[in-house]
């Protein structure tokens, strides 16, 4: 096992292309448009659901009503809530199926600055356990306990009484390896900066039913996630992408009467990276070859493009043309029934196409709340045996701040 977690890091640290390199070489390119192209990044923990919430209703959330871990999901939505303030603590024994020891934890919090106005941040942190690192023949070279984190301030304001906008700035730590050398290189602790754009849409839609007047509450959110400098574990020759993202969504809710109340969410989600390309090498046999044909390999190429024409570039890049670029969107679907505004049952699926990584899950939650607190729990079921999300449990904490001022 310990050697092949040194594999597994050695890889994330100098190149995503490293885990990648193998299944370009001999492809022509029909084989390689449309089939197993896996857009990879590193820090790719910054783009794990850090709340229950949103977990329980397939990991999707960019328009769903605000609360603390709107710091991840959508700064601009902090604009609407009607609470001064409040914090929430996440945590969840990640992979746990895979490798023992490996969590995520997150804490959020945010308070109103005006009525329109708020202030809010965040910090995560996601722990690998202890590895132990050998070198190429096993010979140990000690015990380490990767890391990464991330730290994030917002601040969100109220255009208008239907329109929010908010920004988001982060530091990113990741420390993958230290600093000693392995197998004669020395690693780096990479870090970096990144910003997120966000903006909601919120109304209300009033419609007779049997008629009696009913109310929708609707929303809809974007964000543009981790937009910010290229990551190194080595040499500035050889920087990762951060997983820029583009999250669009919108949620829908309906009070059936005093005590039963419903919401429905459709997020759609996108890394902004480059898509893996290929380039052609010629092989030839002589100079007099004219099978030229059967001596092309063709192999993944790393982009250098700057973040943003890297970013803009991912909606048209990918090999297999514009079939494949839809298969490069996910989407999740949420349910929420909520009983007196105490008691919530969650449910959502979420879906990654399969030659992007065939992720297809459900998910199921619970939620309670009860005066200064609320207590959120989400489990995942897969639908392929033996998956690294099996059994995977988030728990969350949420604090009211309003709560602690009233008197009754």
């Amino acid at each position: 096992m310990s050697k092949k977690l040194t594999i597994l890091f050695t890889s994330a640290l100098f190149s995503n292309a490293l885990i990648l390199s193998g299944q370009g070489n001999g492809l022509s390119r029909n084989q390689l448009a449309g089939q197993q192209n896996v857009i990879t990044t590193a820090v790719p923990f910054l783009t794990i659901t850090p709340d229950s919430r949103r977990a329980g209703m397939g990991d999707g959330g960019v328009a769903s009503s605000p609360d603390a871990n709107s710091v991840f999901w959508n700064a601009a939505s902090l604009a609407f809530s009607e609470k001064s303030g409040g914090i929430s603590t996440s945590y969840a024994p990640w992979l746990r199926s895979l490798v023992p020891g490996i969590s995520y934890n997150y804490i959020a919090g945010y308070g109103k600055l005006t009525k329109r106005s708020v202030l809010g941040g965040g910090f995560r942190f996601f722990s690998f356990g202890d590895i132990n690192f050998t070198d190429d023949v096993g010979n140990p070279l000690g015990v380490f306990n990767p890391s990464e984190y991330a730290v994030d301030v917002c601040y969100a304001a109220q255009l208008s009484k239907n329109w929010a906008i908010g920004t988001t700035l982060k530091f990113i730590n990741s420390n993958l390896a230290g600093t000693r050398p392995l197998n004669g290189i020395t690693p780096k602790v990479g870090r970096s900066g990144a910003g997120d754009i966000s903006a909601m849409y919120k109304n209300t839609l009033t419609k007779k039913i049997s008629g009696v007047e009913k109310k929708f509450d609707y929303s809809f959110g974007i964000n543009l996630q981790n937009l910010g400098a290229k990551i190194t574990y080595s040499d500035r020759t050889n920087r990762e992408y951060l997983p820029a993202m583009l999250r669009i969504g919108t949620a829908w809710s309906y009070d059936i009467d005093e005590f039963n109340s419903f919401t429905a969410m459709l997020d759609f989600s996108k890394l902004m990276v480059p898509t893996p390309g290929i380039e052609i090498i010629k092989n030839y046999q002589g100079s007099d070859s004219t099978d030229i044909d059967n001596n092309v390999l063709y192999e993944k190429t790393k982009s250098e493009d700057p973040v943003i024409t890297a970013a803009l570039k991912s909606f048209s890049d990918a090999p297999g043309g514009f079939r494949e670029e839809l298969k490069e969107w996910n989407y999740s679907l949420g349910l929420e029934y909520i009983y007196a505004k105490q008691f919530m049952v969650r449910a959502g699926y979420f879906n990654e196409p399969a030659t992007k990584g065939n992720r297809k899950y459900l998910t199921f939650g619970f939620g309670l709340k009860y005066k200064v607190f609320g207590l959120d729990a989400a489990y995942i079921v897969p639908f392929q045996q033996a998956h690294p999300l099996q059994n995977q449990l988030r728990f969350t904490l949420l604090f009211d701040l309003n709560a602690f001022s009233e008197k009754d």
